[in-house]
């Protein structure tokens, strides 16, 4: 360790603008830090962080010859990487910094208290100039990075990235637990073309209201994307897959998944649909949300990708022990494959991506609204399927109870969002929007379909989305009414659903009748987030989305460094943001893998072996999974894997033996920060 007494320390103190310096007095605490022993120099600058701020630094450093450096400034989680890189560009350990906190611990917390606020930051330098002293210098360890990567989720933004970094040259395995790709995307309603179905309307009628704003084809606009992705030759793309362990660190990620059995030869399948005409099990599909029925050998949806069947398992009569070959004989490429078996796949990776999105908030879990109890409350997502002409109802709206055209519709928002009952105080961002392009296209086909819409606020976000709001109440008609329902009631003769609400502009109980409800439903993670982020190690926000780094700083970064999240996974949010995020975290990816080998920082834990007694508490209380269990001839022992601590300490504090330590967190190091701060001036 360096001898305190041969400590030369150079001393930052950033203003911060007004941040820090209409608070703390900053030239004070310059003046102040300048006499404490073994200081060489104390300067103040108004944006240290700034790119003359640390130019000054440099020059300073090199010129002073000082031997470790104290910056008191904002938070360390923000500006820490910045001087350490700076410190290092000048000549020294980038491990020779210590970082003061005198803008969130001082200035902010203090803004009443100016003189209290200066005297605070003054110890806090006096303190970070002691630890200064101790400061030694280290290497972090060189990781190879292996250049492949893993897409968890095969929806819009899981292949947006996969596609984007397949063009970058890495090799890219997409994995996804469905038979098909495009996610929740694919599966929205397509080119509605109406011809004889809507009485009155021109043979040529034409409507596109796939996605909000544009009112552009879902499906003409994620299919040809989706036929690249199919078609590249870096992309390796794993369907009715699931990741079921994950080890290792940044650079070196060792995957295991389980591919499931699809029971239908995807080389072999051209997808023509002979098998599931002759097929004799039918069942309600549930990509359709069972307002159609499929076959035991099915494809989703007609428009899904790959065009590829699969069979079910569960409803398959072959597969469950009973004499059935129909699809086998009616099927020229023989491609049913009742031997088909599950497979574990080793892949290993050096960045991961989680793209898992989201799933449609299910209203029956918590027996809202009537949903599952009365035939014509739906969801909007049912409306979707509905309203895509190669959907179950060829593209009409229909009440499930009577298969009729509803002339009287409302739709409820909120349903699942803004709710702290069941843990959702979030806002979806999407249902104002997706109600919107829903209601116009409805008044399209049925111009004199009465349409009101029963909302909390309107939350109308983005280019072009408040003229779109504008459009719908005004040139379509369509009633907005603030109030949530309480209560529905059906009529048991009619199926007719009695809504009850307090419209708070009105002030009133109102009470109408609707022949048709639909539930603008929230949007929640995806079924196995929670298990996924405990696999990860990674951290989730409260409404069970997976946490980035940084709200605004690393909004696609994670906790664990080389695994990112783009899309819904992340949270709520429209395609054109996710298509956003996923190309921000196939970047930052293609960043880290450029450097083929990346040099892990030192502020890690080391174990002293000769201590260790092998009892793995620390195995169980690091949330990064660094320690792992080593056998030596004098038994078992932990090591601590480089790359993957982070240096919290936990391992630290939890070690019966006393054998862990933290790099720049030794005992002498905090003892002298103590004594400093005790001692008397």
């Amino acid at each position: 360790m360096n001898s305190q007494t041969d400590a030369k320390v150079g001393v930052f103190i950033c203003k911060c603008g007004a941040n820090i310096n209409s608070v703390v007095d900053c030239e004070n605490v310059r003046g102040y830090a300048s006499q404490l022993p073994g200081v060489t120099f104390s300067i103040c600058n108004d944006y240290l962080c700034s790119p003359d701020g640390l130019s000054q630094m440099r020059e300073e450093i090199r010129k002073s010859g000082v031997t470790s450096v104290v910056v008191a400034a904002c938070t360390p989680r923000i500006c820490e990487k910045i001087f350490r890189d700076n410190i290092e560009k000048a000549g020294l350990n980038r491990n020779m910094l210590h970082i003061t906190n005198i803008r969130e611990q001082c200035s902010w917390v203090h803004a009443n208290e100016p003189f209290k606020a200066t005297e605070k930051a003054k110890n806090l330098v006096k303190m970070g100039v002691s630890r200064a002293k101790t400061l030694v210098p280290a290497e972090g360890v060189d990781v190879e990075l292996k250049q492949e990567v893993l897409v968890i989720g095969g929806g819009v933004a899981g292949v947006e990235a996969a596609y984007k970094l397949a063009e970058l040259g890495f090799k890219v395995h997409l994995v996804e637990r469905k038979p098909m790709l495009g996610g929740n995307m694919a599966a929205m309603f397509t080119c509605l073309l109406w011809c004889h179905e809507a009485p009155g309307k021109p043979q040529s009628l034409n409507f596109r209201f796939g996605t909000f704003p544009a009112c552009d084809c879902s499906g003409c606009t994620i299919m040809p994307k989706l036929n690249d992705v199919i078609t590249h030759p870096n992309i390796n793309i794993l369907l009715l897959s699931e990741v079921k362990e994950i080890v290792g660190h940044v650079g070196n990620f060792r995957v295991k998944v389980l591919k499931k059995p699809r029971y239908v030869d995807e080389k072999k399948c051209v997808g023509c649909g002979n098998c599931a005409v002759v097929c004799p099990v039918v069942k309600k599909n549930e990509y359709d949300y069972g307002l159609s029925e499929r076959k035991a050998i099915f494809m989703p949806y007609q428009q899904a990708l790959p065009r590829k069947y699969v069979i079910d398992k569960e409803a398959c009569l072959r597969l469950k022990g009973q004499e059935c070959s129909a699809c086998l004989e009616a099927c020229e490429f023989e491609a049913p494959n009742f031997e088909d078996h599950e497979q574990e796949i080793d892949l290993e990776v050096g960045a991961i991506i989680v793209a898992t999105g989201f799933e449609p908030y299910k209203p029956r879990i918590h027996g809202y609204l009537g949903y599952q109890e009365y035939d014509n409350v739906i969801t909007i997502m049912e409306l979707e399927r509905m309203l895509d002409k190669a959907g179950p109802t060829g593209g009409i709206v229909v009440r499930p109870s009577d298969r009729k055209i509803p002339k009287k519709i409302a739709f409820i928002q909120c349903v699942g969002s803004r709710n702290r009952k069941i843990n959702a105080g979030y806002c979806s961002k999407v249902c104002c929007m997706y109600t919107m392009k829903n209601a116009q296209a409805i008044k399209e086909v049925h111009p004199e379909t009465d349409i009101t819409v029963y909302y909390i606020d309107i939350r109308a976000v983005g280019k072009g989305v408040e003229e779109f709001f504008h459009r719908t109440r005004e040139d379509y008609g369509v009633e907005y009414t603030r109030g949530r329902p309480a209560r529905i009631i059906e009529d048991k003769e009619t199926k007719n659903l009695i809504v009850r609400a307090e419209e708070t502009l009105l002030n009133k109980i109102t009470e109408r009748m609707y022949d048709l409800v639909v539930l603008s439903v929230s949007l929640v993670p995806s079924e196995g987030t929670q298990e996924l982020a405990s696999m990860l190690r990674l951290r989730t926000s409260p409404d069970g989305f997976i946490q980035e780094a940084h709200t605004r700083m690393k909004p696609v970064e994670t906790s664990m460094e080389g695994i990112f999240v783009c899309g819904c996974a992340q949270g709520p949010k429209d395609v054109p943001e996710s298509l956003a995020q996923a190309r921000a975290a196939a970047l930052e990816v293609a960043v880290l893998l450029s450097k083929k080998v990346a040099k892990a920082e030192s502020l890690n834990a080391f174990i002293e072996t000769e201590k260790c007694i092998g009892c793995g508490l620390c195995i169980d209380i690091c949330p990064y999974g660094a320690p792992t269990p080593v056998m030596t001839e004098s038994g078992m022992k932990m090591k601590i894997t480089e790359a993957l601590c982070k240096g919290c300490g936990t391992c630290v504090v939890s070690c019966p033996a006393k054998a862990i330590h933290a790099r720049q967190f030794t005992d002498d190091q905090i003892f002298s920060e103590i004594k400093a701060a005790l001692e008397a001036e």
